[in-house]
């Protein structure tokens, strides 16, 4: 009998893929095969359709991951507040969050930062971020050689405008200012993908396609990125999961 090491949440904010379903049986096991360990009791709330961890539950919890959403961060639907007021009795707890593309710029709108359509315009497709190396202090979930670039998986037509005064900017591109921020200890947050693969990001290409997200010509450019470069999963997953588990192993 293996024995629990961690409990965590996903916070999911996007339904199901008919792709990803099949696939993978859902995006919580897309998330918990990229951050999860053997022993570990990760929960689902499906936040988008209203569920959402009990406030006396929190503090059980070691860490939380919210997940990307085509809804935007900025938008005042209910689910989007209560998710908001999660995240900042959360953030009072000091528990563990890693916010992904939608969950980063909720991290943002909660910090006290400014949320909006990206000033450069959508970005998706893979793509490198600058690390910003003399804010990484070596030994932390960075490990003790901290990279000058990661390639990630992105997929945003929002962005983190003004970041919250107390986040450290950690990563950027030339299309995003805000790629990766961290506050203190227990909030890290990034604007692309770790989680994902190119079969997902192909996948979903085609679908905004459909439904004329973004436009055909930058799409075109996401196909052809994903012939050209390989994403950093394996660096990615493992950064993550330090993070979350207040590690410094990096590979």
């Amino acid at each position: 009998m293996v024995k629990q090491t961690g409990r965590y949440a996903l916070l999911q904010a996007t339904p199901d893929s008919e792709f990803v379903k099949e696939m993978y049986g859902g995006y919580f096991n897309v998330f918990v095969s990229a951050f999860g360990d053997e022993g570990e009791q990760w929960d689902l709330f499906r936040v988008i359709d209203g569920e959402f961890p009990c406030e006396d539950d929190l503090e059980g919890y070691d860490g939380f991951v919210i997940s990307g959403s085509l809804h935007d961060a900025f938008a005042e639907e209910d689910w989007i507040i209560e998710l908001c007021s999660v995240c900042q009795k959360l953030d009072v707890m000091k528990k563990k969050i890693l916010g992904i593309c939608f969950g980063h710029q909720i991290i943002c709108r909660v910090r006290g930062g400014k949320v909006g359509r990206a000033r450069r315009g959508p970005d998706m497709g893979l793509g490198n971020i600058t690390i910003v190396q003399d804010l990484i202090e070596p030994g932390g979930y960075f490990g003790e050689e901290v990279p000058e670039s990661l390639s990630i998986i992105k997929c945003h037509r929002d962005e983190v405008l003004e970041p919250p005064e107390s986040a450290k900017v950690i990563g950027f591109s030339g299309k995003c200012d805000a790629e990766i921020f961290s506050v203190e200890d227990h909030l890290l947050c990034f604007q692309g993908h770790p989680e994902y693969n190119k079969e997902i990001l192909l996948e979903i290409i085609d679908r905004v396609n459909k439904i004329k997200f973004i436009e055909g010509e930058l799409l075109e450019k996401a196909k052809g990125s994903v012939e050209k470069i390989e994403p950093d999963t394996q660096r990615l997953h493992v950064l993550c999961k330090n993070f979350l588990k207040g590690r410094t192993n990096f590979v």
